[in-house]
Protein backbone atom coordinates (compact mmCIF):
# COMPACT_ATOMS: atom_id res chain seq x y z
CA UNK A 1 0.00 0.00 0.00
CA UNK A 2 1.36 3.41 -0.75
CA UNK A 3 1.81 6.40 1.88
CA UNK A 4 -1.08 8.13 0.68
CA UNK A 5 -3.35 4.91 1.30
CA UNK A 6 -2.05 4.39 4.38
CA UNK A 7 -2.64 8.16 6.23
CA UNK A 8 -5.57 7.43 4.90
CA UNK A 9 -6.72 4.09 7.01
CA UNK A 10 -4.55 6.07 10.06
CA UNK A 11 -7.31 8.98 9.77
CA UNK A 12 -10.15 6.46 9.73
CA UNK A 13 -9.03 4.75 12.71
CA UNK A 14 -8.55 8.34 14.55
CA UNK A 15 -12.20 9.11 13.29
CA UNK A 16 -13.80 5.73 14.21
CA UNK A 17 -12.13 5.37 17.00
CA UNK A 18 -14.65 3.98 19.33
CA UNK A 19 -15.40 -0.06 20.10
CA UNK A 20 -15.76 -1.99 16.65
CA UNK A 21 -16.17 0.99 15.12
CA UNK A 22 -13.07 0.78 12.04
CA UNK A 23 -11.26 -2.29 11.62
CA UNK A 24 -9.31 -3.90 8.66
CA UNK A 25 -10.24 -6.86 7.96
CA UNK A 26 -8.08 -8.28 4.99
CA UNK A 27 -4.87 -7.33 3.71
CA UNK A 28 -3.14 -8.66 0.94
CA UNK A 29 -0.88 -7.61 -1.82
CA UNK A 30 -2.98 -10.25 -4.62
CA UNK A 31 -5.86 -8.81 -3.39
CA UNK A 32 -5.36 -5.40 -1.85
CA UNK A 33 -7.28 -3.87 1.49
CA UNK A 34 -10.63 -4.67 3.05
CA UNK A 35 -11.85 -2.78 5.53
CA UNK A 36 -15.37 -2.01 7.93
CA UNK A 37 -16.86 0.88 9.26
CA UNK A 38 -19.09 0.60 11.74
CA UNK A 39 -21.75 4.15 12.34
CA UNK A 40 -24.54 5.56 13.00
CA UNK A 41 -26.11 8.20 10.44
CA UNK A 42 -28.89 11.07 12.04
CA UNK A 43 -31.52 11.98 10.29
CA UNK A 44 -34.60 14.17 11.40
CA UNK A 45 -36.04 11.23 12.79
CA UNK A 46 -33.76 8.80 14.62
CA UNK A 47 -30.45 6.88 13.84
CA UNK A 48 -29.36 4.94 11.45
CA UNK A 49 -26.72 2.06 12.16
CA UNK A 50 -24.63 1.40 8.82
CA UNK A 51 -22.25 -1.20 8.20
CA UNK A 52 -19.56 -0.15 5.31
CA UNK A 53 -17.18 -2.61 4.06
CA UNK A 54 -14.66 -1.07 1.34
CA UNK A 55 -12.68 -3.16 -0.48
CA UNK A 56 -9.40 -1.28 -1.45
CA UNK A 57 -8.30 -3.09 -4.92
CA UNK A 58 -3.99 -3.19 -5.51
CA UNK A 59 -4.27 -0.36 -7.22
CA UNK A 60 -5.88 1.72 -5.34
CA UNK A 61 -6.07 4.54 -5.63
CA UNK A 62 -5.91 5.01 -8.64
CA UNK A 63 -8.77 2.00 -9.33
CA UNK A 64 -11.97 2.75 -6.95
CA UNK A 65 -12.96 1.02 -4.12
CA UNK A 66 -15.69 -1.10 -4.47
CA UNK A 67 -18.53 -0.81 -1.59
CA UNK A 68 -20.67 -2.77 0.51
CA UNK A 69 -23.26 -1.62 2.90
CA UNK A 70 -25.44 -3.74 5.29
CA UNK A 71 -27.81 -2.09 8.32
CA UNK A 72 -30.26 -3.38 10.65
CA UNK A 73 -33.05 -0.35 9.73
CA UNK A 74 -32.87 -0.67 5.92
CA UNK A 75 -34.28 -3.11 3.54
CA UNK A 76 -31.61 -4.59 1.61
CA UNK A 77 -32.19 -3.03 -1.50
CA UNK A 78 -31.95 -0.32 -0.09
CA UNK A 79 -29.16 -0.81 1.08
CA UNK A 80 -27.89 -1.71 -2.83
CA UNK A 81 -29.51 1.42 -3.80
CA UNK A 82 -27.02 3.27 -1.64
CA UNK A 83 -24.08 0.93 -2.10
CA UNK A 84 -24.55 2.18 -6.24
CA UNK A 85 -24.89 5.90 -4.88
CA UNK A 86 -21.91 5.75 -3.39
CA UNK A 87 -20.01 3.95 -5.83
CA UNK A 88 -21.32 6.35 -8.43
CA UNK A 89 -20.28 9.15 -6.42
CA UNK A 90 -16.39 7.08 -6.01
CA UNK A 91 -15.97 6.84 -10.04
CA UNK A 92 -17.04 10.34 -10.11
CA UNK A 93 -13.99 11.65 -7.60
CA UNK A 94 -10.28 11.82 -8.54
CA UNK A 95 -8.00 9.33 -8.47
CA UNK A 96 -7.04 9.92 -5.11
CA UNK A 97 -7.61 7.94 -1.38
CA UNK A 98 -11.49 9.01 -0.93
CA UNK A 99 -12.79 5.91 1.58
CA UNK A 100 -13.03 9.20 4.55
CA UNK A 101 -14.45 11.64 1.66
CA UNK A 102 -16.76 8.54 0.87
CA UNK A 103 -18.19 8.25 4.28
CA UNK A 104 -18.61 11.83 5.47
CA UNK A 105 -20.40 12.42 1.99
CA UNK A 106 -22.98 9.64 2.89
CA UNK A 107 -23.19 10.84 6.07
CA UNK A 108 -24.16 14.60 5.27
CA UNK A 109 -26.25 13.59 2.89
CA UNK A 110 -27.73 10.10 3.68
CA UNK A 111 -31.39 11.35 4.17
CA UNK A 112 -31.85 13.06 1.00
CA UNK A 113 -30.27 9.40 -0.70
CA UNK A 114 -32.76 7.36 1.41
CA UNK A 115 -35.89 9.86 -0.10
CA UNK A 116 -34.18 9.41 -3.34
CA UNK A 117 -34.24 5.55 -2.94
CA UNK A 118 -37.88 5.59 -1.31
CA UNK A 119 -38.72 7.12 -4.72
CA UNK A 120 -36.76 4.81 -6.85
CA UNK A 121 -38.51 2.06 -4.79
CA UNK A 122 -41.75 3.06 -5.32
CA UNK A 123 -41.35 3.64 -8.88
CA UNK A 124 -40.16 0.18 -8.90
CA UNK A 125 -42.62 -1.39 -7.32
CA UNK A 126 -45.46 0.11 -9.27
CA UNK A 127 -43.47 -0.94 -12.48
CA UNK A 128 -43.23 -4.46 -10.23
CA UNK A 129 -46.59 -4.90 -10.32
CA UNK A 130 -47.96 -3.65 -13.67
CA UNK A 131 -44.95 -6.43 -15.28
CA UNK A 132 -44.99 -8.98 -11.82
CA UNK A 133 -42.93 -9.10 -9.03
CA UNK A 134 -40.83 -12.59 -9.28
CA UNK A 135 -39.25 -14.75 -7.01
CA UNK A 136 -36.83 -17.76 -8.58
CA UNK A 137 -34.83 -20.49 -5.84
CA UNK A 138 -32.01 -21.63 -8.39
CA UNK A 139 -30.00 -24.84 -7.53
CA UNK A 140 -26.43 -25.16 -8.49
CA UNK A 141 -24.81 -28.47 -8.59
CA UNK A 142 -21.11 -27.18 -7.64
CA UNK A 143 -18.87 -23.96 -7.84
CA UNK A 144 -15.59 -24.37 -9.71
CA UNK A 145 -14.58 -21.30 -8.18
CA UNK A 146 -16.36 -19.98 -5.38
CA UNK A 147 -14.83 -16.55 -5.23
CA UNK A 148 -14.93 -15.84 -9.04
CA UNK A 149 -18.66 -17.34 -9.13
CA UNK A 150 -19.76 -15.08 -6.28
CA UNK A 151 -18.37 -11.81 -8.24
CA UNK A 152 -20.31 -12.56 -11.35
CA UNK A 153 -23.45 -13.49 -9.62
CA UNK A 154 -23.29 -10.20 -7.46
CA UNK A 155 -22.56 -7.94 -10.92
CA UNK A 156 -25.31 -9.71 -12.64
CA UNK A 157 -27.98 -9.38 -9.83
CA UNK A 158 -26.54 -5.45 -9.67
CA UNK A 159 -27.02 -5.24 -13.35
CA UNK A 160 -30.16 -6.28 -13.46
CA UNK A 161 -31.62 -4.59 -10.36
CA UNK A 162 -32.27 -7.55 -8.53
CA UNK A 163 -32.02 -8.50 -4.87
CA UNK A 164 -31.65 -12.03 -3.72
CA UNK A 165 -29.45 -14.23 -1.35
CA UNK A 166 -26.98 -17.01 -1.88
CA UNK A 167 -26.63 -19.80 0.15
CA UNK A 168 -23.61 -22.22 0.36
CA UNK A 169 -23.23 -25.01 1.40
CA UNK A 170 -25.04 -28.56 0.25
CA UNK A 171 -27.52 -27.57 -1.72
CA UNK A 172 -25.65 -24.29 -2.76
CA UNK A 173 -29.49 -22.28 -3.78
CA UNK A 174 -29.90 -18.40 -5.08
CA UNK A 175 -33.02 -17.15 -3.89
CA UNK A 176 -33.83 -14.02 -6.07
CA UNK A 177 -36.55 -11.26 -6.49
CA UNK A 178 -37.13 -8.69 -8.98
CA UNK A 179 -38.85 -7.90 -11.93
CA UNK A 180 -39.27 -11.09 -14.50
CA UNK A 181 -37.83 -10.57 -17.59
CA UNK A 182 -34.47 -9.88 -15.19
CA UNK A 183 -34.81 -13.09 -13.44
CA UNK A 184 -35.37 -14.50 -17.02
CA UNK A 185 -32.03 -12.94 -17.76
CA UNK A 186 -30.29 -14.02 -14.74
CA UNK A 187 -31.63 -17.16 -15.51
CA UNK A 188 -30.95 -17.41 -18.84
CA UNK A 189 -27.19 -16.33 -17.96
CA UNK A 190 -26.11 -18.05 -15.31
CA UNK A 191 -27.23 -21.65 -17.36
CA UNK A 192 -24.89 -22.94 -18.72
CA UNK A 193 -21.98 -20.30 -16.35
CA UNK A 194 -18.87 -19.39 -18.21
CA UNK A 195 -16.54 -21.13 -15.76
CA UNK A 196 -17.97 -24.67 -16.27
CA UNK A 197 -17.35 -24.09 -20.22
CA UNK A 198 -13.94 -23.23 -19.37
CA UNK A 199 -13.49 -27.03 -18.13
Amino acid sequence: MCEEVLDELSVLSAVFCGKDEFEVIEESAETGLVCRIHMLVQTDKKETPLSLTFHLPPGYPDAPPDVSISSSELSRRQCQELKEMVVNKARSLQARPVVHELVMWLQHNFSDLIATSDVLRSQNTADGEAEGLWTALLHLDHMRSKTKYIKLIEKWTAELRLTGRLFVGKPILILLQGERRSIKFFCTGVYPSPEDSES
